[in-house]
């Protein structure tokens, strides 16, 4: 269990800094170059990664349903509303509202028992975890207290 956790804090960190990085490539070469360019050099990198660790084991795909190839079209549609969601939204805010999607969505699968998943009860519990993170959120990105023109000119340093 704790090998989980600690991959799955790797690979939340590493999507909040491919975000980063994604942004600077939208900047400069646009929305669908930057979805190319991600999955592309994703591509490479996996596809070099598998053949060292897996060697030719890495095309034995027998017992695969056809619908589980459409995972690929949906990292594209990932990478590009990622993408405009940083630039419309900043970096944080975005990304919270992509962590809230996913765990509502997580949620309704695994309580729905979809795709293939082990089927786990919808608790009350885990419905207020879920929104315990959504105004955890709100929280953060509304919370704040503004400041104005007059306090910031009387107090600089702040």
């Amino acid at each position: 269990m704790l090998l989980g956790i600690l991959l799955a804090v790797v690979a939340g960190s590493l999507v909040s800094l491919q975000t980063v990085f994604n942004n600077q490539v939208n900047a400069r070469a646009g929305s669908w170059a930057t979805t190319t360019l991600v999955l592309g050099m994703g591509f490479i990198a996996s596809l070099t990664a598998s053949l060292i660790f897996e060697g030719k084991g890495t095309f034995s795909l027998q017992h695969m349903q056809l619908w589980y190839w459409v995972s690929g079209a949906i990292g594209v549609g990932v990478v590009f509303c990622l993408v405009q969601g940083i630039r419309l939204l900043g970096p944080t805010f975005s990304t919270s509202i992509v962590l809230i999607a996913q765990l509502a969505t997580a949620l309704l699968f695994d309580s729905a028992g979809w795709l293939g998943l082990e089927q786990i009860p919808l608790t009350p519990g885990k419905i207020i975890g879920v929104l315990v993170v959504v105004a955890g959120i709100l929280v953060f990105k509304f919370g704040g207290r503004r400041k104005t023109v007059v306090e910031e000119s009387a107090n600089p340093s702040v």
